[in-house]
């Protein structure tokens, strides 16, 4: 049995990136979100405000996971790196 050095950080196993639908949805949530908080205030109807926060998630989408992606790479990179765990 391996024992694991608390002060080491714990590897993630690797994944492959959300899909674009993923990355719309939660984009459209947080713009959506953003912008409720002054979009009622100024008197823009939720509808509006909905149909806003959808676009702009359509627009965030493509670089958001376009960041992940990267962010991915970078993960796999350092792991590929840095000996495994258990290896000194």
């Amino acid at each position: 049995m391996t024992s694991h050095d608390p002060s080491e950080p714990i590897r993630l196993p690797p994944r492959p990136p959300r899909s674009l639908f993923v990355h719309w949805a939660i984009d459209s949530a947080v713009a959506g979100l953003a912008i409720l908080f002054l979009g009622l205030v100024a008197g823009f109807s939720l509808m509006t405000i909905l149909v806003t926060g959808a676009i702009l998630g359509l627009i965030a989408a493509p670089f958001t996971r376009r960041a992940e992606i990267r962010a991915l790479a970078a993960r796999e990179w350092d792991a590929q790196e840095s000996p495994p765990d258990g290896d000194d």
